[in-house]
């Protein structure tokens, strides 16, 4: 599988916190709004139009679920450490209990930019203090026995919950297998693995094939073989853990009393899987 080449971080991290900032009511995210920018404006009045007007929902609905669920983990102290994996600029630590220890995985670029940017607005009181630890990891090189290493050393043995959203679409299989074999290396049992990605049936929409055109023509030339489905029989069978719990955009939009517009077709219908490790 090739992999999009050139997404530029506007396209990608800056474009998902303004979805998220769409409706705040919605999506619970007070702070979405500082990474706003005119570029990533125009940027998304043109995808919204040529693609799906439903997205930003969509991104609103995955972090309203997410971190319901995080919540209510912390509550029952059953987690002490979110590892946010391709944390992009989601604002979860400031969403969440202030006792939570935070690990922030993602490009080196992005994480030194987070970091300096959260920095400035702690300082000007804008963002709470929180305890958060960033890790800048190339993908493309051999990575994980580095990360694992520092994972171990800033966690220790405190329970987690790890969360990976908005990544999954962009790897392969056996990337894929790699980063769950990670997981299992690094997580005890009673630890909670929160996941993202899109089934099979979501290249048969016009949302899609929409979405194909619109990367064509922005970003850079690729196929529907580029991106990576993942089906619910993926989940139901990673070793030692258990799948809890499935919604997507449908199901969310009930439980939240959203507003479905759009036909189905013309949806980007993302699924969320909760699994805890036996």
């Amino acid at each position: 599988m090739e992999h999009p080449k050139n997404i530029g971080v506007h396209e990608t991290a800056f474009v998902t916190s303004a979805f998220r900032a769409t409706d705040k009511n919605l999506s619970q995210d007070t702070f979405a709004q500082l990474w706003q920018n005119s570029k990533t404006d125009k940027w998304i009045a043109e995808y919204l139009k040529q693609v799906s007007s439903e997205e930003p929902f969509t991104h609103c609905l995955r972090n309203r679920y997410f971190l319901d669920e995080i919540n209510a983990l912390v509550q029952k102290n059953e987690i002490d450490v979110l590892i946010n994996f391709g944390s992009g600029f989601s604002m979860y630590p400031f969403l969440i209990d202030k006792k939570l220890l935070h690990i922030e995985i993602d490009k080196p670029e992005i994480v030194t930019y987070k970091k300096q940017k959260l920095e400035h607005w702690q300082q000007k009181d804008v963002l709470p203090k929180r305890n958060i630890h960033f890790i800048g990891v190339d993908f493309t090189s051999e990575y994980k026995s580095g990360l694992i290493t520092k994972l171990n050393t800033i966690k220790g043995n405190r329970p987690c919950f790890i969360l990976i959203e908005g990544v999954l679409f962009f790897l392969n299989r056996a990337e894929t297998n790699g980063l769950f074999q990670l997981f299992n290396t690094i997580q005890n049992s009673g630890d909670y693995i929160g996941s993202a990605s899109f089934q099979e049936t979501i290249k048969d929409t016009q949302a899609f094939k929409n979405l194909l055109r619109f990367f064509n023509l922005k970003v850079a030339k690729t196929s529907e073989d580029d991106y990576q489905t993942i089906d619910d029989r993926y989940y139901t069978s990673v070793p030692n853990y258990s799948l809890i719990d499935q919604q997507d955009y449908f199901s969310l939009s009930e439980k939240y009393d959203h507003k479905v517009i759009e036909e189905k077709t013309l949806i980007l219908n993302e699924n969320f899987y909760l699994l805890k490790k036996i």
